[in-house]
Formats: C-alpha cells, structure tokens, sequence
C-alpha cells in the first residue's frame, strides 16, 4: 500500500460543484436518475465529442431547461458571464461573477 495521498475526486471546483447540483436537483425531485442517465447518455452519444466532464455539464444545462428551471438563452447568458469573469481572474483566484 502507497503513503502517496489519493488524488481529489474532481480535478477543478466547477466538476464538483456540477456534480453536486445534479444530486441537489435529483434530491428536490426536478428529475429522476432515470431521466439524467438519459439525457448524460445522449450527450454522451451526440455529435459534439468532449471531456466527460463538459458532457455532464452540457447534460445539466439541458435537462435545466427541459425542466423549465432557466431558459437556454439565460443559460448561455451566464456562461457569457462566467468566461468573461475567468479571463479576468488571475490565476489561482477564485471567479466571481
């Protein structure tokens, strides 16, 4: 057995934080696991080949508006926001929007 630590569970904040709102939504009752599998399967599947992690984000963002929770548009909005905020961040700074 190593003494060498684990590695985190997600490699950037953003991965966990996505994460986490996937299980808080399922919790709420937004949606079942059955629909998320479905809709991280079909990202998974889609024509837009990507890390694991950009898939479960664009399988979040999708099955939000689905649901009605934010609309496409107020969810690319805040993409907008978001990478604006990380260009102007310096390295190793938390992003705040």
């Amino acid at each position: 057995m190593s003494d060498a630590p684990e590695p985190p569970p997600f490699d950037a904040p953003w991965k966990a934080q996505a994460f986490a709102m996937v299980v808080h939504l399922h919790d709420q009752g937004t949606f079942t696991w059955s629909e998320w599998a479905a809709t991280l399967s079909s990202e998974i599947h889609g024509p837009v080949e990507r890390d694991y992690s950009d898939h479960w984000l664009a399988a979040l963002e999708r099955i939000v508006a689905e649901k009605g929770l934010a609309s496409s548009e107020a969810l690319g909005t805040r993409r907008d926001d978001w990478l604006a905020a990380a260009a102007r961040t310096p390295h190793g700074d938390p992003i705040e929007l």
